[in-house]
């Protein structure tokens, strides 16, 4: 009986061990996910104000774009999540008159 229990100790152990040390790589991937997506929304903004001081607000350069700026958010859940509320209470106030 006494082996038993020390097997079980032995792999418990392992387990938890197993467990404890993969928790931290998750958190990491998911900080390198959320840097990389910063990063290309960053790049998308650039990209877009460029653009505008180019060719003009309006121009097909800056909605082309405009376009991939907004395709670069949509793939980043993260950022998704965190500005949602943001957009909508910017979209809020956008039809009120000044």
């Amino acid at each position: 009986m006494t082996r038993t229990i020390r097997i079980l100790a032995v792999a418990l152990l392992t387990i938890v061990g197993l467990v404890g040390t993969s928790l931290p790589a998750r958190a990491d991937d998911r900080d390198e996910r959320r840097a990389r997506c910063e990063r290309r929304i960053h790049a998308a903004q650039e990209k877009l104000n460029d653009a505008i001081q180019r060719h003009g607000e309006n121009s097909r350069q800056a909605h082309k774009r405009h376009e991939q700026l907004e395709q670069e958010r949509r793939n980043c859940p993260d950022y998704r999540e965190e500005h949602h509320d943001m957009d909508h209470h910017d979209m809020e106030h956008h039809d009120e008159p000044h």
